[in-house]
């Protein structure tokens, strides 16, 4: 059996299921087929190593206004219903000044609000009401560019090649007889080339939109500068920062050709080299700089890392113990749904981190992916689809996509460690996949040539009222993203209360896992076949079902289920149910 305060133990057979597991489902006998790990790390404590997070898209959550916008004062009259809801935490989406080049991740003054959000006083009013109804704030950070609008690139296209202000960012002389070819051939993320020249012939990286440079972090006066951005926000009460594309800090220095495909998932196997532009090993010690200046600071504040990083041993650098504290899990996000396949990633990622001693953080939807709502409702095998899903696409099975998403999240929900939701999937709301192609915003779909629709269809806004302006998102019925004529029967007024609704089972499970403390419990796999998993975590068996036929559930107590059982009380296909035993 696993010691006290284990994240998680499992097995040694990272790419599949035992070998031993009986074919037949129902089988799921209580001797466990995991193992301790011995070398695993002492583990973290923290407020952070069990919370459940929410993320709030600011622009898409509440409009106080009525400009179609949401807002900070917007967010400030919701958190009694994140409270309702049961989870720990907010994190919010940058709110800074911004020319909104890419929905506000293009970042002109780090120590501001945009108006388009409200102004410094609404974010202390937000952060102290939130304080005093006990949810952590958790702000987004964006070091690896500005916007092009910041007052320091400005400086540098004034002052010229070789000057000090140039040196903050990635300038370079072109390739070829006048220059006139970019440094390499990177592309960005967003379609096109990662380079564009300035009038004085130099170019600039920019590994997303032109209007997004990237710094260079081997100048110490960038160092400096976000040293004491951090400190800003600390000051001001924040319990931490969201580092966003935290695997793209340093760059190569010889900034060599790449000559693959440019995906912000680093994603290489072992043997094959790292991408140039992602995942170098110097992020490293920035961030123990950061991890040492939080850890000055009292009430036990957390660095969060969005870093796109494969495989899970890489992933576990960044949340070493004087490091970060998380890192999403976007390989989670992006496993199949078979039973093999969640085995196999949720057995990878505890043991990686485990060796660390940090918790596993899990993630299913966030604002730069398609909602699991709709993601699992497309034939299993499918290829993901990064970038978004148009009306012309193959279309998600709406039912089947819920039904799947409110198994996958029972299942997330059970796992030892932290977890992070996305605002709306409480509503079990789908992908908006025919949203008009006039209406996009993401700049994915201008630079991609109209081919890939980016990921505008998962930030519409949210309906909070079903028979009100905009669905209750604003006094008026203005929507920066149109938001479709369903979205009246996922409002939050149609489900609060109702027995069997997303939203109620959202509750209920979030109650029952702080209740219970699964997220400081541990991970013990159970004996099941291969179309049903099954783990123990205390004295709570989990079982999912991704089998076409119903199989009979743990024998227990029945605590919750994704889904209701059949009429012989069988655990129908896409079904995850809780019993205690």
């Amino acid at each position: 059996m696993s010691r006290p305060h284990r994240r998680g133990h499992t097995e040694r057979q990272p790419h599949r299921r035992p070998a031993e597991l009986p074919a037949r489902p129902w089988e799921y006998a209580l001797n466990t087929i995991a193992t301790h790990q011995e070398q695993a790390a002492v583990p973290a404590t923290g407020w952070w190593t069990e919370a459940v997070i929410y993320q709030i898209y600011p622009r898409s959550f509440a409009d106080s206004g009525g400009d179609g916008i949401g807002d900070l004062p917007g967010i400030t009259a919701r958190l009694d219903h994140l409270v309702e809801l049961g989870v720990d935490a907010i994190w919010l989406s940058p709110f800074y000044p911004s020319p909104q080049a890419d929905a506000g991740y293009d970042v002109a003054d780090y120590r501001d609000v945009d108006p388009l959000f409200g102004t410094l006083a609404d974010a202390d009013n937000l952060i102290a009401q939130a304080r005093a109804r006990n949810l952590r704030v958790i702000v987004d950070l964006v070091p690896n560019h500005t916007s092009s609008a910041h007052r320091w690139f400005q400086a540098a296209l004034a002052a010229g090649p070789g000057s000090a202000e140039r040196q903050r960012y990635v300038f370079r002389d072109g390739r070829g007889a006048d220059g006139a070819e970019p440094p390499n051939d990177w592309q960005s993320v967003f379609g096109g080339p990662a380079w564009t020249r300035v009038a004085d012939g130099q170019w600039y990286l920019h590994l997303f939109d032109p209007g997004q440079p990237d710094l260079n972090w081997d100048d110490p006066e960038v160092r400096a500068e976000f040293l004491d951005v951090l400190r800003f926000w600390l000051d001001r009460g924040v319990d931490g920062f969201r580092v966003d594309v935290a695997h793209g800090l340093i760059k190569q220095a010889d900034l060599a050709d790449w000559r693959e495909p440019q995906e912000i998932l680093s994603g290489q196997e072992a043997e094959k080299p790292r991408p140039p532009m992602w995942d170098q090993d110097g992020v490293h010690e920035i961030y123990r700089e950061w991890r040492r200046l939080l850890d000055g600071y009292p009430g036990e504040r957390i660095l969060v890392a969005e870093a796109w990083v494969e495989p899970a041993e890489r992933l576990a650098r960044y949340v070493r113990p004087d490091e970060m504290h998380q890192a999403f899990n976007f390989e989670y996000l992006l496993a199949s749904w078979t039973a093999p396949a969640q085995y196999a990633v949720i057995t990878r990622s505890l043991e990686a981190t485990d060796a660390v001693g940090a918790p596993t953080t899990w993630v299913l939807s966030n604002h730069d992916v398609v909602r699991h709502a709709s993601r699992l409702g497309l034939p299993i095998g499918t290829a993901p689809r990064p970038n978004g899903i148009g009306v012309d696409d193959e279309q998600p099975d709406a039912a089947t996509g819920l039904r799947r998403a409110r198994a996958a999240t029972l299942l997330m929900l059970a796992l030892p460690g932290s977890a992070y939701l996305y605002q709306g999937e409480e509503l079990g709301l789908p992908e908006h996949t025919t949203l008009p192609d006039e209406a996009r915003q993401d700049p994915t779909w201008e630079r991609s040539g109209h081919t890939q629709r980016g990921r505008d269809g998962c930030r519409v806004p949210i309906p909070w009222e079903a028979d009100a302006p905009s669905y209750g998102f604003g006094p008026t019925d203005a929507s920066w993203l149109p938001q479709p004529p369903i979205w009246a029967e996922y409002a939050l007024d149609r489900q609060r209360g109702t027995p069997g609704s997303t939203y109620e089972m959202y509750r209920t499970a979030l109650h029952l896992r702080r209740e219970r403390g699964l997220g400081r419990g541990t991970l013990e796999w159970l004996a099941s076949g291969d179309e049903v998993l099954a783990f123990r975590n205390g004295n709570l068996v989990v079982l999912t079902n991704f089998g076409a036929a119903a199989v009979p559930p743990p024998a227990g107590k029945l605590l919750h289920s994704s889904g209701p059982l059949d009429e012989s009380g069988h655990v129908p296909t896409d079904t995850t149910v809780w019993v205690e035993v």
